[in-house]
């Protein structure tokens, strides 16, 4: 790598940009070349993802895209971003454990309990041993530093939720997958915005964004015999890794001198994170809300989220996703521009924005029936 280094400064072209572009083609093409093999083989064994009650889609469709997902992502940030498996020393095997879990479920289909606690197990590794935990609430509900401990739980608690978070949104073609490159591109131009010592963070978003477009490629496919879902591993792993960038992210705002006292003067960096990730959580939550109001398990899948109601009003699986995503563009946009308001009123107003993009398509299904 140094050799490498210094070729390319020999023409004065920082290393940086060469392991961005790098990174991010090398996961596009690993996953692009993949994903038909590992379709072909799911046909021949009969691998499938059946119909059921939480799906959006009539046929029997392959859902191991998953693993070109990780084979592409371990490998481009092995190469390009080593630094951060050298940093984060429990972040490599948390991912092969979450392909471990997903192909599992995809294939077998685990117990929601078993697959939970796995989760669990995974988070707590990162948490615990490479110390990837939210430090400071920055002044939420008048909180700043926090103790041990409770950072600790706090922060697998915030795992899981986004980790299965993103397993909920992933329910119509191209929602999961285009959501996650529209985060990894926010947080990477976070992160190059934040300095060079923040630069392997922003090739690992990179790396996401070549990932995942390789595999729209397949998911957005009208081709039949070419279509693909992300299935539960892909979409633990992305819910887990952009929790990671999330969580770091909030971390680089903290002096490790001073515990709880931001760095810099951005004070409302929980509430600019929440709007990034703001997709999955409101879905979450909104879709927690129904179930209890309706006196049913939270954990029962059904047809109250986001993109249900958005198919209910005759979108193609395509057109949903497209408006989700610019909506949730917009509240990003929204808070981005009040950054500087107090972070309790400007989480009040991300949450309040989110939810009413979660009712606009309930109500326009409300008028429409109404009017006829």
């Amino acid at each position: 790598m140094d050799l490498l280094k210094s070729f390319f400064e020999n023409f004065s072209i920082p290393i940086f940009y060469v392991k961005f572009v790098a990174g991010t083609l090398l996961a596009f093409l690993i996953t692009f070349y993949m994903i038909p093999i590992i379709v072909k083989i799911s046909r021949r064994k009969n691998l499938m993802d059946e119909p059921g009650l939480r799906s959006s889609h009539q046929r029997k469709i392959p859902n191991l895209g998953g693993i070109a997902l990780f084979a592409s992502l371990a490998i481009s940030a092995s190469i390009f971003a080593f630094e951060l498996f050298e940093l984060y020393k429990f972040l490599f095997a948390s991912l092969v454990i979450l392909l471990y879990v997903g192909v599992m479920d995809d294939i077998v289909v685990m117990r929601a309990y078993k697959k939970l606690l796995a989760q669990i197990v995974v988070v707590t590794l990162l948490v615990v041993g490479s110390d990837v935990r939210i430090k400071s609430f920055f002044g939420v509900f008048g909180i700043h530093e926090i103790g041990y401990v409770a950072s600790v739980l706090f922060s697998i608690f915030t795992f899981i939720i986004l980790i299965n978070a993103f397993n909920l949104i992933d329910g119509i073609d191209g929602l999961a997958g285009g959501y996650s490159i529209i985060c990894s591109a926010m947080f990477g131009i976070s992160y190059f915005r934040l300095g060079p010592l923040n630069y392997p963070l922003v090739v690992l978003s990179g790396v996401i964004i070549g990932a995942v477009s390789g595999f729209l490629y397949y998911n957005l496919s009208n081709q039949r015999q070419r279509k693909i879902f992300m299935g539960d591993t892909g979409s633990m792993i992305l819910g887990f890794l952009l929790g990671f960038t999330a969580i770091c992210f909030i971390d680089i705002f903290i002096d490790e001198k001073f515990p709880g006292v931001p760095r810099y003067y951005l004070k409302s960096v929980p509430a600019i994170a929440m709007a990034i990730l703001i997709l999955p959580i409101i879905d979450t939550f909104n879709v927690i809300i129904i179930r209890l109001v309706n006196r049913k398990s939270p954990f029962i899948a059904d047809k109250n989220h986001i993109h249900h109601s958005m198919l209910r009003l005759g979108m193609t699986h395509r057109r949903a996703t497209f408006y989700i995503i610019l909506y949730y563009l917009f509240v990003v946009s929204v808070v981005y521009y009040f950054r500087h308001l107090e972070v309790n009123l400007l989480l009040f107003l991300v949450m309040g924005i989110g939810l009413i993009g979660a009712y606009i398509p309930k109500l326009i299904l409300y008028l429409r029936e109404k009017g006829n």
